[in-house]
């Protein structure tokens, strides 16, 4: 049991690294949270510190996921305390405490007064590891959402809700046996959830047509043309 827990701090402690803030310390002199949304996540780098260090904060952030998961979880792992009931192997079930640890971190940051990010980054270096083509078709959603609105939340948020949604349609409908299914659809739903919920901001800017967008990356639009005036 010892050992879980600290599996599970240590999780949390890199979940809660502040990436964003550091960056934007270190590289411009700012607290991001007194600038744009005050979101320590990398969208809100990507549109005040610039889309170099924007990139940089994101790639962090997904290493958090991918660090818990992989190398955390392994380190600390001997045996669960507790019977495993679930499809999953014993330490595929200790990776997702592991990384549901880093980005609670991530989200409620013990470095910056329990704030931080909304956690999407970080559950994606999770998720990766855990269902990679799943992963890949959400990641797809978002791209498309993205260029054809502009709004990265809104991508986040139909990218959140498809992971599970494909989840279900790959192994009911296309009966792709998918390696511990009748857990991980719940893990997904629940994460989605979280996620979502994170973005509860966003969703109410967005009702309200007032949310901020990418003008850079709204590259499918759909433009009126005028005819030309005809020659009298």
């Amino acid at each position: 049991m010892l050992s879980i827990l600290i599996m599970i701090l240590v999780s949390y402690l890199i979940g809660s690294i502040p990436f964003a803030y550091i960056v934007g310390k270190l590289f411009k002199g700012i607290d991001l949270r007194e600038y744009g949304s005050g979101n320590l996540g990398s969208t809100n780098a990507f549109r005040v510190l610039g889309t170099p260090l924007g990139i940089l904060v994101q790639v962090l952030d997904i290493t958090k996921g991918l660090v818990a998961v992989l190398f955390v979880s392994s380190f600390f792992y001997s045996h669960l305390p507790f019977a495993n009931h679930t499809p999953f192997e014993d330490i595929t079930l200790v990776k997702i405490i592991a990384g549901v640890s880093a980005i609670l971190g991530h989200t409620f940051s013990i470095f910056v007064s329990f704030k931080g990010g909304k956690g999407i980054n970080t559950a994606l270096g999770m998720l990766i590891s855990l269902s990679p083509v799943d992963v890949s078709i959400s990641l797809g959603f978002f791209v498309l959402i993205l260029i054809s609105s502009g709004y990265v939340s809104l991508g986040s948020i139909v990218a959140s809700f498809s992971l599970p949604v494909t989840m279900f349609i790959r192994e009911n409908f296309f009966h792709v046996e998918i390696n511990g299914y009748g857990t991980l659809i719940f893990f997904t739903i629940a994460i989605s959830v979280f996620l979502i919920y994170n973005h509860r901001t966003n969703i109410i800017r967005l009702l309200r047509g007032n949310e901020n967008r990418f003008e850079s990356l709204w590259l499918i639009r759909v433009c009126k043309i005028k005819a030309p005036l005809a020659k009298k």
